[in-house]
């Protein structure tokens, strides 16, 4: 989206909404949209603004002392408003399709967002009616079953809300469905869970991501492979 310049004040509870007085000493309005390039204003020392974090248009402003907990709520909440804003955008081009049929689409230009992308969110959006739509999964997760009708949908966001599958897990399983592989016998999967030092964990992780994949992806991938060898080893000999 386009740099409005604006500054929000980002605290453990989430983004605050922007003041709506006057300050005297600069003549601008608090939470009015800066000029492009202009240094955020100055926090008073020992205020508590001055602990908080600090969003901007393009950075995300934290300070030294922020304690791992409210890092980690913080984080959450960034996901959650990112993910959010997918079905927002989806339900606004919605919402301007049916209203302006013949000047939405260039409203959209001059708003510089990307028309592509918006025509993908606004149709998924079209194929989940807001009370479908789980909150325990992401809207990516939606996307991967947007094509398949309502009772299947129904039947993956249900096993991937209630066996918290990544999105690329739910890709593969509906694929291997697909394939041949009855939904039930997906059902019968085992979770399989290791205890893992934290050094070995982030070796695992690094690859994943080298890789392109999330950790759960590559695991099963790496011992795909090493059981297909040691059974090929067991057949030749």
């Amino acid at each position: 989206m386009p740099d409005s310049g604006q500054h929000t004040d980002v605290g453990p509870q989430g983004p605050a909404a922007p003041a709506a007085t006057s300050t005297a000493a600069t003549g601008a309005t608090a939470g009015a949209p800066a000029a492009p390039g202009a240094a955020a204003p100055a926090v008073p020392a020992g205020s508590d603004a001055a602990s908080a974090p600090v969003a901007e248009g393009t950075s995300l402003r934290l300070p030294p002392s922020l304690p791992l907990d409210e890092w980690q709520d913080l984080g959450r909440k960034i996901f959650g408003a990112a993910d959010s804003s997918s079905w927002w955008l989806g339900d606004w081009l919605v919402y301007g399709r049916s209203a302006y049929p013949d000047r939405y689409r260039r409203a959209v230009e001059e708003t510089l967002l990307d028309y592509q992308t918006l025509r993908n969110y606004a149709w998924v959006a079209r194929r989940y009616a807001p009370h479908r739509r789980r909150a325990g999964l992401s809207f990516q997760h939606h996307a991967e079953l947007a094509s398949l009708p309502e009772n299947e949908q129904e039947y993956w966001m249900d096993r991937a809300e209630r066996l918290n599958w990544s999105k690329s897990f739910l890709r593969n399983r509906v694929r291997a469905a697909r394939q041949g592989e009855e939904p039930a016998a997906v059902e019968q999967r085992v979770d399989i869970h290791l205890n893992l030092p934290q050094e070995r964990r982030d070796r695992w992780s690094q690859a994943a991501l080298d890789a392109e994949q999330d950790l759960q992806t590559w695991a099963m991938s790496m011992l795909d492979d090493a059981a297909a060898h040691i059974l090929k080893q067991g057949e030749a000999a």
